[in-house]
């Protein structure tokens, strides 16, 4: 599989849990062990933990829904996808799990494809997790970017130049685009192509009438 995503198993049971290691090793994932529940929880605290974990519901130290508890209100601990196994099929058991913050349950007896299939959701919920995190710093980063283009500008009044905070003088559009995501593309707008570019061309073509443009153009090669 080559996804390259970390699985944390918190399992007492030894025969369970090596079990589940050989099966995630050959499904192409790298496997953190926990040996209870308190051990799981120290795993979880670090600062990289394993993005999803597998805990059996009930473990000595601390269960499987008490630690999903205080995985969900310990604000250190990133956002983790917890996938919950238990022997307890009833209703008001996975009810009480998915309220303590379990994002999804798998009962025992349960078959190795039921397992994969639901911890590739699992994977793809990480992925988008982590996908909309680096587009957030992203937006945070931009958002910086323009901010420091917040407050006031010195701004040449003749030629609108910007001055900076080291006193050097910037062209506007130079100082924008090395502050901010914006980029230039020359255009003409209206009232300048009526004020400036029509007399130019008019004059242009008044010029090539009356031959004058030709004369200007010739002493201007002979020199």
């Amino acid at each position: 599989m080559g996804c390259e995503m970390r699985i944390l198993i918190g399992d007492d049971n030894s025969e369970t849990r090596d079990m589940l290691k050989s099966m995630l090793i050959k499904w192409g994932y790298d496997v953190v062990l926990a040996n209870d529940g308190n051990e799981a929880w120290q795993v979880l605290q670090q600062n990289d933990p394993p993005p999803l974990a597998i805990l059996d519901r009930v473990m000595p130290g601390m269960d499987g829904v008490t630690l999903c508890r205080k995985v969900r209100e310990n604000l250190n601990v990133r956002p983790i996808y917890l996938l919950v196994l238990t022997g307890l099929g009833s209703e008001e058991e996975i009810v009480e799990g998915l309220r303590a913050g379990a994002d999804d349950y798998v009962t025992k007896p349960f078959s190795f494809e039921e397992l994969k299939a639901r911890i590739q959701v699992g994977v793809r919920m990480v992925q988008l997790q982590l996908a909309l995190k680096d587009r957030i710093k992203e937006l945070e980063e931009a958002l910086a970017r323009v901010k420091r283009l917040e407050g006031l500008l010195p701004i040449c009044y003749y030629c609108k130049r910007i001055c900076d905070d080291q006193k050097n003088w910037h062209l506007i559009e130079m100082y924008i685009a090395e502050h901010s995501e914006a980029e230039f593309s020359h255009v003409i707008c209206p009232e300048c192509n009526e004020k400036i570019v029509k007399p130019e061309i008019d004059q242009f073509k008044s010029q090539r009438k009356t031959g004058s443009f030709y004369k200007a153009d010739k002493d201007l090669r002979e020199k």
